[in-house]
């Protein structure tokens, strides 16, 4: 049940009309998703994720991406994979449950209501998480949704 609540589509950060990157969330993770170029080896790719930094490029080359995190992430549990000709950054929140407008600090933040149903997904989860034997996937708050990380006393920790 809890992967009918996972992100339905993936946010596109799109600059000058190209697509930078891709990117969704769950209660634990910012995952972003770079289309990579073709005919370069997958070995000359890199990726650096620091506590509030990522930095991603072609060794040998000025970085493709190298921005400073929306919000602080466990480094220990980041980690980057190439598949299918994807670089896909799992970056794990440092605040189960904290919504995140975008994994780049100051680029391409959702619109207000994109977030705000960010935040009603996310609490959404957080609800199946905490009570695996009901089904919220047709659940819909009317309203504004409140914060998962804080409602009701706050997320449980393992």
């Amino acid at each position: 049940m809890a992967e009918k609540l996972g992100p339905e589509k993936r946010h596109a950060f799109v600059h000058n009309g190209q697509k930078v990157f891709e990117w969704d969330q769950t209660l634990e993770e910012v995952n972003m998703y770079i289309e990579l170029p073709k005919g370069v080896p997958t070995k000359l790719f890199h990726c650096t994720i620091q506590a509030t930094h990522v930095e991603v490029g072609i060794r040998g080359n000025p970085p493709y991406l190298n921005h400073d995190l929306m919000l602080p992430v466990k480094t220990d549990s980041s980690f980057w994979t190439i598949e299918d000709g994807e670089l896909h950054i799992t970056l794990q929140k440092r605040e189960k449950g904290k919504t995140w407008s975008s994994p780049i600090q100051g680029q391409g933040s959702l619109d207000p209501y994109a977030a705000d149903q960010e935040q009603k997904r996310l609490m959404l989860q957080r609800f199946q998480e905490e009570n695996p034997g009901f089904d919220f996937s047709q659940a819909q708050f009317t309203g504004t949704c409140p914060d998962p990380r804080t409602f009701m006393g706050g997320i449980r920790s393992d």
